[in-house]
């Protein structure tokens, strides 16, 4: 039986954030990439069973307020330190996804006390030294769904998430998620020059886990992070793309029950 996820607003100072939430037991912090929010996909339905997840939406993302002062990954730290103060979310568990990894980088860096473990799962957030990371904003949407999966046909979810024929509502979400991203993303484009630095005082359990055949965020980042924080574990799957939370569910939520107990 499917865990039900109830849609909220959190307020936060003067604006309020989307939160999907389902699941019991301790709390679990989901913090998605520029693509938005999706809700509760097969891998949030597998860890709901074992957690309390709560996945929500960025400032600026999916049904969230757009606070004028967000212009930046780092505005965008000090905001989730805040809300987790008033919600009584301080030390949880955390994963972050792509630009959500970034952004988890950046909480556990700053706040220590943020985050009790956090897994990093094909996280930008480091400039690569030998590769590049894909520029998903000279592309259109389509490309990048094209780069996000290895093998697009072992995607169970794939025509859930890439609507063939989206309505009119979600065009322009995605319009409006495209537009945040690139507000808190593009300069420098997908990195902190600081982050390898502030990162070296992270002590809190870190599992950074990849696709191998990831095509937006090259492997060498996983290791760049990897080596920058101490006692790290880093976890490769092979024959994945840039989404292991979907496009290899089952091997993915088995990584994080195993790192999180």
């Amino acid at each position: 039986m499917p865990t039900q996820f109830s849609e909220e607003f959190l307020k936060v100072g003067n604006d309020k954030i989307q939160l999907f939430k389902g699941g019991s037991g301790d709390p679990l912090l989901i913090l998605h990439g520029a693509g938005g929010n999706r809700g509760s996909l097969r891998y949030a339905q597998a860890l709901a069973k074992h957690f309390t997840v709560y996945l929500p939406s960025h400032p600026g993302f999916g049904k969230s307020d757009r606070p004028e002062w967000i212009e930046t990954i780092q505005d965008l730290a000090s905001f989730y330190a805040w809300l987790q103060e008033i919600h009584d979310l301080e030390g949880v568990r955390a994963i972050g996804f792509s630009m959500g990894g970034w952004l988890a980088a950046e909480i556990a860096a700053t706040c220590r006390h943020a985050f009790s473990s956090m897994m990093l799962v094909n996280a930008v957030g480091i400039k690569p030294q030998n590769s590049e990371i894909a520029d998903i904003f000279i592309i259109s949407p389509a490309q990048i769904a094209e780069l996000t999966f290895h093998d697009p046909k072992q995607v169970s979810e794939y025509h859930q998430i890439f609507e063939e024929t989206p309505t009119t509502e979600q065009t322009d979400m995605a319009e409006r998620d495209r537009e945040m991203a690139v507000r808190v993303c593009w300069r420098p484009y997908m990195h902190d020059p600081r982050l390898p630095h502030l990162l070296q005082r992270v002590s809190i359990p870190t599992s950074i886990v990849w696709g191998k055949q990831d095509r937006i965020v090259p492997l060498e980042c996983a290791e760049l992070y990897h080596k920058t924080i101490t006692g790290s574990e880093l976890k490769v799957i092979d024959g994945c793309g840039h989404s292991p939370q979907i496009e290899k569910p089952d091997e993915f939520v088995r990584i994080a029950l195993d790192f999180f107990s």
